[in-house]
């Protein structure tokens, strides 16, 4: 098993959810834990969503935004925030500053897409 896994910028991709993410570690060999680097643009909602069997924590690395949990009001993140989201709880992030709003998504046990629920989409 690796005991390294190297930043990758090169393979970050665009989702549905209206961000680009950069999977860090997540992999069959450690079913544990997942991270990914997610980034936001300046003025964008993430799609209100929840993740089924899955604890997700935000640790904020830069920029600044809000955060929506549960249908509760949205609360201001800013760098080195932890916000931590429940299993099945729906969420969603907006930047609200004028560079990338980029936080690490620290999934446990591991993010599986099978346990993504849109829920703009499916409402």
């Amino acid at each position: 098993m690796e005991t390294v896994w190297r930043f990758k910028p090169e393979t970050e991709f665009y989702t549905d959810e209206k961000c680009f993410i950069v999977e860090m570690l997540n992999t069959p060999d450690d079913e544990a834990c997942s991270i990914a680097r997610a980034r936001v643009e300046p003025g964008i909602t993430t799609c209100l969503h929840a993740v089924l069997g899955t604890v997700e924590r935000y640790v904020i690395l830069e920029g600044e935004g809000e955060v929506e949990i549960d249908g509760a009001p949205y609360v201001p993140v800013r760098p080195y925030d932890v916000v931590s989201i429940p299993a099945g709880r729906s969420q969603r992030i907006k930047n609200t500053g004028t560079t990338s709003l980029v936080f690490l998504a620290i999934c446990t046990p591991r993010f599986r897409p099978e346990s993504y629920v849109d829920l703009e989409t499916s409402a």
